[in-house]
């Protein structure tokens, strides 16, 4: 090597040092990334470089987050072909391609590109995202690769998880082999196309888990999956892509969506004071979520002995299989259908079925839906595609209706086809059922009526008595009859009650009125009370005390708040009721609790 050939080494080797100084989250043109070296992004959240995951020895190129202990990966490029030893190298090529080689010099994973580069460099964002772009170019739709396009087991905040229908790129998430082996396991999960889109998680081929479609809040299947304080989401569908995402609204909390290598969905944040990472939530929350459990036409209830029953007009397969506990083959009607004379039933609260053969149109709405549904005899089931605003759009299911559940918060409804004869015999059951429920808030609203008369009157009474009676500040051990063993309700001690409120501390006050304030407890045994501390500047002597929670008790009924007892120390005079959350009695009367 002659003078002048060293001299242009040693300059181009200070001048790309000096390059990695001044962007240590970019890698430029003839730069190297050796196995011992990284790079972090700007906000100092990802870090990039070479490592091995679990007890492996496997040299890997990935992404984990930098301020996280253990090392948690979020990407792995060479997923499919490790390193056996610390000779990797990671750089980028002048046709803007990302390439990762061993020490000689053969090429284990490249990225890819179809668009011309221009001074490309490669980019790890604050977002996670290593992304490959023409000079200073930040605009994601001019990006030339980015690996939120490919991702791995994990779904970070921001990443579109989904289709590009243009140019085929499915967006889904598979997962690690094992904690040592972060090559392709059995698991995906994604967003399947064949009729309405839905996500679904595969166990090879093999339907293990579904999330249901899209309904315009959140997805079908996953109804404890809805905006928060903490999470925003966004679904987008055109004829260009269709994708989902979720954003962070704090900024300062860490999660990840994590398909684990034992095929479960779960969200997952990190905690600073233990040092961990804290289970979120979870997609699969018990057996009814296990894909078609019920077969055909039958309905998984978590909540009842048997967990599977036959919808309305259906009975089981094979009784006997049913009877001991493999619903796996389903129902079949009762009656066959006559197109002609076929109606619907209504069914509410549940997952919708598998809508891998159906069709849909969103800009029809529910009756348009309803009339298609009706005229096209293979037509089994109808519904709104979009719950928002009343509803929306038109969602028609052809064949077996499958994998449906109950829920009790956030389901959806859908319409059944159903023979004459099975839906004059539902609709009959279902008026008397409507009737009696009504006749029973009729009863309840009639009783409250009555009730809360009653404790008018009653307050009235207790009132105009107060007044006529005058009596001077008592003594604490007076004698006679006006002793605390005579009231007619148990007594509390006060040292329970001190248990129960954390000794009336300021984090259990209800609230304050001019009786005085009102703290919540919970006693040893777990109920939850409301110890109400009359004043202490009160002029109401014992017998006054002894005779309003005598009334009060007499009022007892089951729409109001229950008196559980007193408490009489000294000057202390407390009543404890059963704590009642908030809209509790309001829902109650009204019926919505039926």
């Amino acid at each position: 090597m002659d003078a002048l050939t060293t001299a242009v080494f040693i300059f181009s080797y200070v001048f790309s040092l000096l390059r990695i100084s001044a962007a240590v989250d970019t890698i430029t043109v003839n730069q190297q990334i050796r196995d011992g070296e990284t790079i972090t992004s700007t906000g100092g959240t990802f870090e990039l470089g070479f490592f091995s995951p679990g007890n492996s020895k496997n040299r890997y190129l990935g992404i984990w987050y930098k301020k996280v202990a253990p090392q948690t990966v979020v990407w792995v490029a060479n997923r499919e072909s490790p390193l056996n030893d610390s000779s990797g190298v990671l750089k980028v090529t002048q046709q803007g391609i990302l390439v990762v080689i061993n020490g000689t010099n053969g090429i284990l994973w490249n990225s890819t590109s179809s668009r011309s580069a221009q001074d490309p460099n490669a980019q790890l964002l604050e977002s996670g995202n290593l992304v490959m772009r023409n000079g200073n170019d930040s605009d994601p739709e001019n990006f030339l690769w980015q690996s939120f396009d490919y991702p791995c087991e994990t779904l970070l905040p921001g990443m579109k998880f989904g289709w590009n229908r243009v140019t085929g790129l499915d967006r889904y998430l598979s997962s690690w082999t094992s904690a040592d082996d972060p090559s392709k396991g059995n698991f995906t999960y994604g967003i399947d196309l064949s009729g309405f889109p839905q996500l679904l998680l595969r166990n090879g081929l093999a339907v293990e888990f579904r999330a249901g479609p899209w309904n315009g809040v959140g997805f079908s299947g996953l109804p404890q999956v809805i905006e928060n304080s903490v999470t925003k989401f966004d679904f987008v569908s055109n004829e260009k892509e269709i994708y989902f995402s979720y954003s962070l609204v704090d900024s300062s909390v860490i999660m990840r969506l994590v398909l684990t290598t034992d095929g479960y969905s779960r969200r997952f944040t990190w905690t600073d004071k233990k040092n961990e990472w804290t289970l979120y939530t979870s997609a699969q929350r018990d057996h009814c979520d296990n894909y078609a459990l019920c077969g055909g036409y039958g309905i998984c209830k978590t909540a009842q002995s048997q967990t599977c029953e036959c919808m309305k007009g259906f009975r089981p397969k094979f009784q006997s299989n049913w009877d001991m506990a493999d619903w796996s083959n389903g129902c079949v009607r009762s009656t066959p259908l006559d197109c002609q004379k076929d109606g619907f039933v209504n069914y509410s609260g549940v997952k919708l079925p598998d809508t891998q053969n159906s069709w849909f149109n969103e800009s029809m709405n529910l009756k348009e839906c309803a009339s298609l549904c009706s005229r096209n005899c293979s037509c089994t089931a109808y519904g709104n595609s979009d719950i928002r605003g009343g509803g929306s759009g038109c969602l028609l299911w052809f064949g077996e209706l499958i994998d449906i559940r109950d829920f009790t918060q956030n389901g959806q409804e859908f319409y059944v086809r159903m023979a004459a004869a099975d839906l004059d015999a539902f609709s009959s059951t279902n008026s008397s059922s409507k009737k009696k429920q009504k006749q029973l808030i009729a009863i309840s609203i009639s009783i409250t009526g009555i009730v809360l008369l009653s404790l008018v009157l009653t307050l009235y009474v207790l009132k105009k008595r107060k007044k006529q009676l005058k009596r001077k500040r008592y003594m604490e051990h007076n004698s006679g009859d006006e002793g605390p063993e005579h009231l007619e309700l148990p007594l509390f001690d006060l040292d329970i009650l001190l248990n129960a409120t954390n000794n009336f501390s300021s984090d259990n006050k209800l609230g304050e009125g001019g009786f005085g304030p009102v703290y919540k407890g919970i006693l040893q045994e777990g109920q939850e009370i409301a110890v109400k501390m009359l004043s202490k500047t009160s002029r109401q002597g014992l017998k006054e005390f002894k005779n309003e929670v005598d009334s009060i008790a007499k009022l007892q009924h089951r729409n109001l708040v229950k008196l559980l007892g007193c408490c009489i120390h000294g000057r202390e005079r407390m009543l404890i009721y059963e704590y009642m959350p908030n809209k509790s009695l309001d829902r109650f009367i009204f019926g919505l609790a039926l």
